[in-house]
């Protein structure tokens, strides 16, 4: 490791929707390519990838986060704050850590935390947190992700009620590939009855459910990516960059609400005649 640089940890905050997910692909927006992007134009990367670069999560297209964490070799100097000077606004780190020259961002994350903001507002929050408790602790996923290994894992469950949304908050090690989705699939069916429960234990069980019998994805955009943790890593928000963050992602709350209202004028303004 060069004299003049350590391994740092930054958390990143980013809006997914104009991105084709987060690791990068060739002729598409991702947000790893924005993050790289950036280092070169602030000196710090000459190359393909940053030094010992290693990123929390893979989030899909539209998935956002608050919480995604990567790590690689830095100069002192770079901040979160100074990294947000060059990253557009739908992308913001906005704290760091210092961390040991062997830390691995993938590796080393002992617990992910996403929350899916599902709109119900007629579904039976009852029969959607049964669901959610007969998923909560260890099973086998496999029929809720496209992984063929890795598939078992710990999960812990919890919902809330907020006016017309039903937020679902998901917590484990890790999680295979649209395992959160579509537990959020199964979860809004037993809720709105199109499912009984003992769909989640047919789902759990050892026989592949395919085809019409199997478990859809649920849309990615109110999937967010809440926080990774890491054993005895303790991050420092950065006061201009968390304020930055603020700023940012409040104007587009707003225009997200403007949006909102436009299309419900539209909406409510169609008729047949």
């Amino acid at each position: 490791m060069a004299a003049d640089r350590s391994m740092r940890a930054f958390r990143v905050a980013y809006d997914g929707r104009p991105y084709s997910g987060f690791q990068r692909q060739p002729d598409v927006p991702t947000v790893e390519d924005t993050l790289f992007d950036s280092l070169r134009k602030l000196g710090v990367l000459d190359g393909d990838t940053p030094t010992n670069y290693a990123a929390a999560g893979r989030t899909d297209a539209g998935v956002s986060a608050l919480g995604q964490t990567v790590a690689f070799e830095v100069p002192d100097w770079l901040t979160p704050a100074a990294l947000n000077g060059q990253l557009p606004g739908a992308v913001r780190a906005w704290a760091s850590a210092d961390v040991p020259p062997d830390f691995h961002a993938t590796h080393d994350a002992s617990r992910r935390t996403y929350r899916y903001h599902l709109h119900a507002p007629t579904l039976d929050d009852a029969r959607a947190k049964a669901a959610l408790d007969r998923l909560s602790g260890e099973g086998d996923f496999h029929n809720l992700t496209t992984d063929d290994e890795g598939t078992v894992r710990r999960l812990e469950t919890d919902c809330v009620r907020d006016g017309d949304f039903l937020v679902l908050t998901l917590e484990a090690g890790g999680f295979a590939r649209h395992m959160v989705r579509r537990i959020v699939s199964l979860v809004r069916a037993v809720g709105s009855g199109a499912s009984d429960l003992d769909r989640v234990d047919r789902v759990l069980g050892p026989e592949p459910l395919d085809g019409p019998a199997g478990v859809a994805t649920a849309p990615a955009t109110p999937l967010v990516l809440v926080d990774v943790t890491y054993p005895g890593v303790s991050f420092d928000p950065d006061p201009d960059a968390v304020a930055s963050a603020r700023e940012v992602f409040a104007e587009r709350r707003v225009e997200g609400l403007v949006t909102a209202r436009v299309a419900g004028e539209v909406a409510e303004g169609v008729t047949e005649r």
